[in-house]
C-alpha cells in the first residue's frame, strides 16, 4: 500500500476522531482507553469479514428476497451483532464510563475502528482509476453511517446502565443492538436497490438519521454539561466549608 492510498483510508478517521473527541469537554475520556475501543473495533472487523464471506456464500436468493438478506442479515446483523458483542461488556466494566455521554464516546471510537479497516480494504481492492472515488465515497457516506449507528447503540447501552428500572434496562439493552442492526440494514438496502427514486430515498433517509442520531448525542452532551456544573457548584460548597 503507497503512502497516498493509506492516506486515504486513514484521513476520514484522523478527522473524525477529532471531531468525537471535541465533543466530549467537560470529563474526557483518557486516551489509552479509546485507543483499547478503536482497536477492538479493528479486531471485529476482520472477524465480521470472514463471517460476512460465509454468509455471502449460503446466499442462494434472488432479486429483493437477495438484497433484503444482504443488506439485513450479512451486513446490518453481522456488523452491528458483532460491535455489541465486544462493545457492551468491555463497556459495562469500564471504569471511566461514569457518564451518559460515554456510551456514545466510546461506541464510535469501536466503529471508527471497525470502518478504518473497511476503508483499507475496500481501497486496497480497487484499481487505480477508481481508488479516489472509493476512498472519496467511504469518506463521505460510509464512515459516517458507522458513526451515527454508534451514536444510537451508545446511547442506548448509557440508558441501560444508567437506568433504575429493572424492566427497562433489559428494554434499553435490546434496543441498543437491535435499532442499530435495523437503521443498518435500511441504509444498505436502499443503496443496493436499483431504483429510479431510490438516490432521493437515500438523501432523505441520511438526513432523518442525521437528526435522529445527532439530537441523541447533544442531548447527552448538555447531560455531560449539567453534570461538570453540578460537580463545579459541589466542589465551591466544599471549598467554603
Amino acid at each position: 500500500m503507497n503512502i497516498n492510498i493509506f492516506t486515504l483510508a486513514i484521513a476520514p478517521t484522523i478527522a473524525y476522531i477529532f471531531w468525537i473527541y471535541l465533543k466530549d469537554k467537560y470529563d474526557k475520556e483518557p486516551i489509552n482507553r479509546l485507543a483499547k475501543f478503536f482497536l477492538l473495533g479493528v479486531f471485529m472487523g476482520i472477524i465480521a469479514l470472514i463471517v460476512e464471506l460465509l454468509l455471502l456464500k449460503l446466499d442462494i436468493l434472488t432479486g429483493y428476497t437477495s438484497i433484503i438478506y444482504i443488506s439485513f442479515i450479512v451486513a446490518g446483523m453481522t456488523e452491528e451483532g458483532l460491535k455489541a458483542i465486544v462493545l457492551i461488556p468491555n463497556l459495562l466494566k469500564e471504569k471511566y464510563f461514569n457518564e451518559k455521554l460515554d456510551g456514545i464516546i466510546y461506541s464510535m471510537f469501536l466503529s471508527l475502528g471497525f470502518a478504518t479497516l473497511e476503508n483499507v480494504l475496500y481501497i486496497l481492492k480497487e484499481d487505480k482509476s477508481t481508488v479516489m472515488e472509493v476512498g472519496l465515497i467511504r469518506a463521505i457516506i460510509s464512515t459516517p453511517a458507522h458513526m451515527l449507528f454508534a451514536i444510537t447503540m451508545g446511547y442506548y447501552i448509557s440508558k441501560y446502565k444508567f437506568s433504575t428500572e429493572k424492566f427497562k434496562k433489559r428494554e434499553y439493552l435490546i434496543l441498543s443492538v437491535l435499532i442499530p442492526i435495523l437503521i443498518h440494514g435500511v441504509f444498505d438496502f436502499i443503496l443496493m436497490i436499483e431504483y429510479r427514486w431510490s438516490i432521493i430515498l437515500f438523501v432523505v433517509y441520511i438526513i432523518f438519521l442525521c437528526k435522529l442520531n445527532l439530537d441523541k448525542l447533544d442531548k447527552y452532551i448538555i447531560s455531560s454539561k449539567n453534570r461538570f456544573k453540578r460537580r463545579k457548584k459541589r466542589t465551591r460548597k466544599d471549598d467554603k466549608n
